[in-house]
């Protein structure tokens, strides 16, 4: 479990201790090696490839105990649903911001503009692995979806590590205890109560890996593409990190604020799970740490094993904006013009296959394809512009999806009354220290 004490004692602590610092120092040096030895540094790749390969090991089981002893400590099936449903709205609503927000800073600021680029250039042969799994999003629509988030068995789901799927069958698992209740109830629910302890505490020992997975990431980054890399589409790099910034700060910091808390505190309780995500561009790479930090926030388990999960397909407010953004980047770099119904168009079509995202390789490129696919006046091919700095987008991607879907779960937990306001303010203040690395 994670120790939680008062901050005055935890002052004298040596700085190198820190897992913050040890993150960032470990960003700096993969910065360094990058660009002094890249051959060596490109190598270094597979120290975020295990640390990665670590995390993706315990995300499925933790997901599964904390949703399922949640929903069976919760005693209250229908407020359970009703959590689910505002969950839903919530993430519907942020989406849609997002996705407006992507299409509106494309117009105002044109980064495509005069690149001039004839859709006949491009290679297409760049697009070969996006076409291998296109298909996964395309022909079923809705209801392939849908069908998708069965598993075939509990294991399978387990095995692959699908968070949606583990999410439903431990949906099921958890309501389904809870209407047994009784001795047979009270028996399996601390059990998995104690397994998903063991598990956090494996987590804790897992995490304390984080500098050597941020320093791997970095290194292979900077050593592979170079420092410079970023010169030929710096203006959709940059605008998405703004559209990024406005959207985090703006929106989501003026819906933490009706919930009584400050979003630069928050993020601040966050940093080291937040600098993680954007050295490995990749917020599996904190999930179950993120989970059991938002506990340890106040917010009760229920609303963090429901919300977490379903906002990591249903919830991705940065890939909102990117996709909307992308699309109209590609629109302008090839003097395709754009008509309200074509805006339209995109803005429905991203709200589904925005959805799709989860669990399907090169997710962002294939879900952007399917996109442009459905936008028959903009050519698909555009999307070679865009390969080359996804690694860069992907950073911020990350980093945005996950404080959006922290945030949701603050602020549903808050308008459920799930959220321990007092306790919050402690431990965002630093009156109260919470140390995943303990478990």
């Amino acid at each position: 479990m994670s120790t939680i004490s008062a901050a005055a004692p935890v002052a004298g602590k040596p700085l190198y201790t820190s897992l913050f610092v040890q993150v960032l120092v470990a960003l700096l040096l993969g910065i360094v090696l990058g660009m002094a030895v890249p051959g060596f540094a490109i190598g270094l790749k597979i120290f975020s490839d295990a640390f990665l390969k670590l995390i993706s090991m315990i995300v499925a089981p933790i997901v599964f105990c904390v949703v399922v002893h949640g929903i069976a400590g919760a005693g209250d099936l229908k407020k359970v649903g009703r959590v689910g449903v505002k969950a839903l709205i919530y993430f519907e609503v942020m989406t849609t911001l997002a996705l407006i927000l992507g299409l509106l800073l494309a117009y105002l600021f044109g980064p495509g503009h005069g690149m001039n680029i004839d859709p006949l250039t491009l290679d297409f042969k760049a697009l070969t692995t996006v076409s291998d799994n296109a298909h996964k999003l395309q022909g079923g629509g809705i209801g392939s979806f849908l069908l998708n988030i069965i598993p075939t068995t509990s294991f399978d789901a387990l095995a692959r590590n699908d968070v949606l799927q583990v999410l439903f069958f431990a949906i099921l698992f958890g309501v389904s205890l809870a209407l047994v209740g009784g001795e047979k109830g009270e028996r399996i629910n601390p059990l998995i109560d104690a397994v998903s302890t063991v598990l956090f505490r494996a987590m804790g020992l897992i995490v304390r890996l984080a500098p050597l997975g941020v320093l791997g990431a970095v290194a292979y980054t900077v050593g592979k593409y170079g420092v410079g890399s970023l010169k030929q589409l710096i203006s959709l790099v940059a605008l998405f990190y703004v559209s990024v910034t406005i959207f985090v700060l703006a929106v989501l910091g003026g819906v933490m604020a009706l919930a009584g808390l400050n979003i630069f505190k928050f993020l601040a309780y966050l940093r080291e799970e937040l600098t993680i995500v954007l050295a490995t561009a990749s917020s599996d790479a904190v999930l179950p740490q993120i989970m059991r930090k938002l506990e340890r926030l106040g917010v009760k388990d229920s609303v963090v094993g429901l919300v977490i999960p379903t906002g990591y397909s249903f919830n991705l407010d940065a890939f909102s904006i990117y996709l909307t953004l992308a699309v109209v980047f590609i629109a302008q770099a090839t003097n395709t013009p754009l008509s309200l119904g074509d805006l339209m168009l995109v803005l429905g079509v991203s709200l589904v296959t925005s959805k799709g995202a989860h669990g399907v390789p090169g997710s962002a490129i294939v879900i952007l394809a399917a996109t442009l696919n459905a936008v028959p006046s903009i050519p698909a091919i555009g999307l070679v512009l865009v390969l080359s700095v996804d690694w860069f987008i992907g950073m911020a991607r990350a980093l945005g999806n996950l404080i959006g879907n922290c945030v949701a779960t603050v602020v549903i937990a808050a308008w459920e009354g799930d959220l321990d306001r007092a306790k919050a303010q402690r431990v965002l203040d630093g009156n109260e220290l919470v140390d995943v690395t303990a478990g």
